[in-house]
């Protein structure tokens, strides 16, 4: 008896841990970028699946974003190609990753003639000029 309690609250608990890990998400993440003597921002919200994001740059030329981890490999992409403000859906597991150590993250926004021209490391809350 004691063990079927116990192996019913263990499996209550397993079942309840991706729940909680949702529930603490960081709602907001921001980047501030810089590169090739441009300078703008990025805002993101986690919405179940989807991150949505809202750049504020001026550079000219943008063909694509995306989410980079510390050697430079693409975690997640904004968009096909570059636009100012979108959603895109993304597997829990791609959102946990970059939730939990935003920091080890940066957004790289490619122009026509560099990739990665701008770039910026996330952190938990809204980024401001």
């Amino acid at each position: 008896m004691r063990s079927t309690t116990l192996l019913a609250i263990c499996g209550a608990a397993v079942l309840a841990a991706p729940v909680a890990q949702a529930d603490t998400m960081h709602p907001e993440l921001g980047a501030k970028l810089a590169g090739m003597g441009e300078h703008g921002v990025v805002n993101l919200q986690v919405k179940s699946h989807d991150l949505c994001w809202t750049f504020d740059l001026a550079a000219k030329g943008l063909t694509a974003a995306s989410i980079r981890d510390s050697a430079g490999m693409v975690v997640a992409k904004l968009g096909a190609n570059y636009s100012a403000k979108n959603c895109a859906m993304l597997s829990q597991k791609a959102l946990g990753t970059i939730d939990a150590k935003p920091g080890s993250y940066m957004v790289w926004v490619d122009t026509k003639g560099h990739p990665g021209d701008l770039r910026g490391t996330l952190f938990a809350g809204m980024a401001h000029m």
